[in-house]
């Protein structure tokens, strides 16, 4: 296969297996969408869906949580892990929102990635899951599986995210992006597969003998 053929082969996988794709963590607004994308850096989905019921009931929205001192959000979302300092960015965040944005999540990248604790990745999921805005948010596991596809081989999630919005048109964006972490979960692990196991590996690089590396900078 080629990398266009690859490409098609993929997207047709992915829509058969996935053709829902809905957003794993547990949310009902951009701010709660905001605050549990943070969570999970380092972190799994399930984990933080857990964690959030408790701080959502004591607060669920940037002006209840910006009267909360860090220790308290600490204490809720120690189980996330990195907690000292995940508790401080959710609570600096939450102050800029209200004295600056009226309470709201700003729907654009550069004015997100201002806020404590949010990089671009935080941000492109803000902007796709919440508002509905192209993009293409890569983390090391959608990394690990364009290089395993031959998509991409770039050292890092930045080059990364360039290629795959290069090989797909942005009306796919937000959808692939689920559906690639869907697949990379159930079939193509970090340790199932490691370039040869899963049907797309095999499918799309069928001599394939020897595992695939992942390139990191």
């Amino acid at each position: 296969m080629n990398k266009a053929q690859r490409v098609e082969f993929i997207q047709q996988k992915l829509d058969s297996l996935y053709p829902e794709t809905p957003i794993p963590l547990n949310h009902k607004d951009p701010y709660t969408l905001l605050v549990a994308v943070l969570l999970s850096a380092q972190c799994t989905d399930a984990r933080v869906n857990l964690v959030t019921p408790a701080l959502f009931d004591k607060a669920d929205n940037p002006f209840a949580m910006a009267d909360l001192s860090v220790t308290e959000v600490e204490e809720i979302i120690r189980p996330c892990g990195l907690a000292p300092k995940k508790a401080a960015a959710i609570v600096q965040l939450s102050r800029i929102l209200v004295s600056s944005f009226s309470g709201l999540v700003p729907e654009s990248f550069e004015e997100l990635e201002r806020l404590p604790g949010v990089g671009h990745k935080t941000a492109s999921v803000v902007m796709s899951q919440a508002f509905g805005h192209p993009a293409f948010p890569v983390d090391t596991h959608i990394h690990r599986l364009a290089q395993r596809w031959g998509l991409s081989s770039g050292r890092n999630v930045v080059q990364t995210e360039k290629d795959l919005k290069r090989l797909f048109p942005s009306s796919r964006w937000n959808r692939l992006h689920l559906q690639i972490i869907f697949y990379g979960r159930e079939f193509c692990t970090a340790r199932g597969c490691d370039g040869t196991v899963c049907e797309i590996c095999r499918t799309c690089f069928p001599t394939r003998t020897k595992p695939k590396k992942t390139l990191k900078s």
